[in-house]
């Protein structure tokens, strides 16, 4: 969808910032039912002690299935399902309420690096959103069996997992991390923005000759979406590594302290533990987010705009 400044003979349901929010909330629904048991996978591969738990990701794949079930790759999936749906909400209204901003004083359409910064702000804002929600996440996906420790209860669900942590460290518990966050969410949205603009741009003018994303179909926007989320990781697994590990081990004291412990791991060579969960994250990446943008741009085009 062009963002900003086109004029459609389509009649709005509702305002745009509202259609901004329903369409992104919708994106995100289509990204967790599809992409969540990759992010499992993922995160359980992050956080694996050393020396590792699972040889590889398929290894990690076939031992939650033979001990948990299928069902052991959607641990976790209400956070997401919720938290993800409002926080792609807020990322989309925030991506189009900079991109008005940035129209206003401008009669000529926005460049596609425009469109990246645009996204890049967004994402810093979807960072105090994405924060809690993923390290609730990452708390259930990482309660693998019963721990030995003496009163040791595990979480029964994403709400009691929620409560308990703010009882046992406050508001800033469920914010652990949101400093690695923010530095991982503003690169990745600037290029999950602007790659996906720029290529579904790019796949209309090769269709129609035209550089109008507002034309583009179905399969641009699948190919686009697809490619814009495998871009947002390559900007961002590192700074996501070293998040997935502070919010799920408290004998880190702040994100520099994961990095330098993550950093000590990888002398003599052993660079490979940087991308732990690499694999899946990439797999996941694809139809996850190919599923969001065709969500989101059906959704839109739904609402009249």
């Amino acid at each position: 969808m062009e963002t900003v400044g086109v004029t459609e003979d389509r009649q709005e349901v509702v305002p745009k910032a509202i259609g901004d929010f329903i369409a992104g909330t919708m994106g995100g629904w289509a990204q967790v039912v599809v992409g969540h048991p990759f992010d499992t996978i993922k995160v359980r591969m992050q956080t694996q002690p050393s020396p590792p738990i699972y040889k590889s990701s398929m290894d990690c794949l076939r031992a939650t299935i033979k001990g948990e079930g299928a069902s052991g790759l959607y641990k976790g999936v209400t956070s997401p399902l919720a938290g993800i749906g409002f926080c792609n909400a807020v990322v989309f209204a925030a991506n189009g309420f900079f991109l008005r901003l940035f129209q206003e004083n401008s009669s000529e359409p926005l460049t596609i690096g425009q469109k990246a910064i645009a996204g890049g702000l967004a994402g810093g804002v979807m960072a105090f959103m994405n924060c809690p929600v993923e390290l609730l996440k990452v708390k259930l996906q990482t309660q693998v069996g019963t721990s030995t420790a003496p009163g040791y209860k595990p979480y029964t669900g994403v709400f009691n997992c929620g409560v308990r942590t703010f009882k046992e460290r406050g508001i800033g518990g469920l914010y652990r991390g949101l400093g690695i966050t923010i530095l991982r969410d503003i690169p990745s949205f600037w290029a999950y923005f602007g790659l996906y603009e720029g290529m579904k741009t790019a796949l209309v003018y090769r269709r129609q000759g035209v550089a109008d994303a507002a034309q583009s179909n179905g399969l641009e926007q699948f190919m686009s979406g697809g490619f814009a989320g495998i871009a947002a990781w390559l900007t961002a697994y590192p700074q996501d590594v070293v998040k997935s590990r502070v919010q799920m081990n408290y004998k880190f004291k702040s994100a520099s302290a994961a990095a330098k412990a993550l950093l000590q791991e990888t002398r003599g060579g052993n660079w490979r533990i940087l991308f732990r969960g690499f694999g899946p994250t990439i797999l996941r990446a694809f139809p996850a987010n190919a599923a969001t943008f065709v969500a989101y741009e059906w959704t839109t085009k739904a609402l009249g705009h």
